[in-house]
């Protein structure tokens, strides 16, 4: 599947969006474009919304292949980076929207963990939503999209390519979800 002058469009706006630039201990240090943050093994900051139906099943969805990292990888949770002048809760409200057209809902706020790869250093912040209505998917960040019980999204995540930050986010929420009395 070739990738679209959509979406290589809405890359290049993407990667030069300014970030918030955070230190190991999530204070803020600045803002950058994201390309650099990313090539310069920063640390950002980021959000991660598991999407839940009122019967408890997840929504995952395919990202773009013109996607900076994880191109074409399942995702378990809508999201992404933290603009220089957003809070944590903004940012996600505004993913949540931009990618699966879901806005007006309450979010929910659980933990927030630092997740660090070569290619991906994060402060994450984990929400979650309940949603039973359409979703309308921006065609530059998602593929398709579908809600599924979380069994079949842990057995999935060995067959096919998930990406493994928003894995660390639904991992710590079902490991805190379980510890609520």
């Amino acid at each position: 599947m070739p990738v679209s002058e959509n979406e290589v469009a809405h890359r290049a706006a993407s990667d030069a969006e300014l970030i918030a630039w955070v230190d190991r201990h999530d204070q803020l240090l600045g803002a950058l474009p994201r390309a650099e943050l990313r090539e310069r093994g920063l640390i950002g900051r980021g959000t991660y919304i598991l999407l839940f139906n009122s019967a408890a099943e997840l929504c995952v969805h395919r990202r773009t292949l013109s996607k900076a990292i994880y191109p074409g990888y399942w995702d378990v949770a809508a999201g992404g980076m933290v603009q220089a002048d957003e809070s944590y809760a903004l940012s996600a409200a505004r993913e949540l929207e931009e990618e699966l057209g879901v806005s007006g809902v309450e979010l929910t706020a659980h933990e927030q963990f630092f997740f660090d790869q070569p290619d991906n250093r994060l402060w994450c912040a984990v929400f979650s939503a309940v949603w039973d209505g359409p979703l309308k998917l921006q065609p530059e960040e998602v593929l398709e999209a579908r809600f599924i019980g979380i069994d079949q999204v842990l057995r999935e995540t060995v067959e096919k390519p998930y990406c493994p930050d928003s894995l660390a986010a639904l991992k710590r929420y079902l490991g805190n979800v379980a510890k609520v009395p």
